[in-house]
């Protein structure tokens, strides 16, 4: 945001975006470390660096079902080996025969070693036998089992995985702030890894607040609203990684509410409200958590932020263990990316992940927009690869406040507060939804 933008945001009264989300996130911390078993660990993120304690693989080892020999037996007519006429379509002009001296499985131990002419039956993971380095594929022999005939000679070394040629030991895995992905628990786990510390998945409590709210399974009549925001936002934190449980709906009760809060804190690493963050008679949230208590200010801040769509949010901590709380509007639309903005972020923090916020592009406006003046607009949009590289983006009709729209994107465009038109063929900022589609 440029300093003429925050500018003209204070002159309007409303605090940059910029500003408002740095004062919030430097109030979060991580949470504290917690020691899992390896099979616990996928969706967290690692809290310290990991190092490989033993190789990958930990011994010499066929990689394809086969026979191990040495190579110098079967390139170019080594000593005790038999030759035979080669068959059809191999690669040369003799075939050269091997005995096979034994098998060999994935659970075979004992040390055994090869002598000149000799090969053993081997299967994809075997240790190989002493002195030999290659494994002449099944489909290259005749799948002899006394004796084998070979085809066809591949290169040295084919077949073969030396230990530690993926992963010597002391190898760093993954640093502090990596997510911890299936593939990166297979690593772990090859490399003797039982254990991972971490930051574990926050708790996220939902709270929709309004006495017109009812619940989903009916249609909205006149003095109702079905609660659509508290199934929504619980998605939107369990997309993020954290482990949400929506609590429902709350009654505009200043002592109920009271309540109700004071119960999550002690399930709850972040609670979300929404609905009530105005300042009309029936907006509670704000009247209740933003009330003084003598001469001490209350633990919510409400905030007139140059966002759009949602221009007030809260944030502030609740209960004796001053559990962080974000307070976003009732208004779906406002909700939902007022969660983007805020609470998405937020999360991140307290998980340890890096970046705290969606990864972004630039790109190729399709049509000529307009925005609200001194407003930062988080506004709907598909976004695609053009062919020969860019992005191109085509706003969604009905801009934020448009579910279809949200439901529909896959991405964000953010027009900043000086922006009111952007032409056709203007370049923007654009955030990826990372939604599974």
């Amino acid at each position: 945001m440029t300093a003429t933008a925050d500018a003209e945001a204070a002159a309007n009264g409303l605090t940059p975006l910029a500003d408002y989300l740095g004062s919030v996130l430097r109030r979060l911390r991580a949470l504290p470390p917690l020691d899992l078993d390896l099979t616990q660990a996928y969706g967290n993120v690692l809290a310290e660096d990991v190092v490989a304690p033993h190789s990958f693989p930990a011994f010499d080892q066929a990689a394809v079902d086969g026979y191990a020999a040495r190579w110098e037996d079967i390139a170019g007519g080594g000593r005790g080996m038999g030759y035979v006429p080669a068959q059809a379509g191999s690669s040369g002009g003799r075939a050269v025969r091997l005995n096979v001296v034994g098998d060999l499985g994935a659970a075979s131990w004992r040390p055994v070693r090869l002598t000149p002419g000799a090969c053993f039956s081997v299967a994809a993971g075997a240790p190989l036998p002493i002195g030999a380095d290659v494994v002449v594929p099944v489909e290259w022999t005749d799948q002899g089992m006394a004796a084998v005939e070979i085809h066809r000679v591949p290169k040295r070394g084919y077949g073969v995985r030396k230990a530690g040629e993926e992963l010597p030991a002391g190898t760093s895995l993954a640093r502090a702030g990596t997510y911890v992905s299936p593939a990166l628990v297979a690593v772990l786990a090859a490399t003797g890894i039982g254990h991972v510390v971490v930051r574990p998945s926050p708790r996220v409590v939902i709270v929709a607040t309004g006495d017109e709210l009812v619940e989903v399974g009916r249609g909205s009549q006149p003095g109702q609203v079905v609660d659509v925001n508290s199934h929504a936002l619980t998605a939107a934190a369990a997309e993020v990684g954290a482990l949400a449980y929506r609590v429902g709906i709350c009654d505009d009760d200043p002592e109920g509410l009271r309540g109700l809060l004071e119960d999550q804190t002690l399930r709850a690493d972040l609670i979300i409200t929404t609905g009530g963050t105005g300042t009309g008679p029936g907006d509670m949230v704000r009247r209740i958590l933003s009330r003084r208590e003598g001469s001490r200010a209350g633990p919510v801040t409400f905030t007139e932020v140059a966002l759009y769509p949602g221009t007030a949010l809260g944030f502030g901590t609740v209960g004796p263990e001053e559990v962080p709380v974000v307070c976003l509007p009732g208004e779906p639309g406002a909700a939902l990316i007022g969660f983007e903005v805020l609470a998405r972020p937020a999360i991140n923090l307290l998980a340890g992940a890096e970046p705290v916020f969606r990864p972004s592009v630039r790109a190729h406006l399709l049509e000529t927009i307009s925005s609200p003046a001194g407003l930062r607009e988080f506004r709907p949009a598909n976004v695609a690869e053009r062919r020969g590289g860019g992005y191109t983006v085509q706003p969604l009709r009905g801009g934020p406040l448009t579910l279809s729209g949200l439901a529909e994107a896959n991405g964000l465009m953010v027009l900043g507060e000086r922006v009111t038109t952007v032409a056709a063929g203007s370049t923007v900022d654009v955030l990826l939804l990372d939604r599974r589609r």
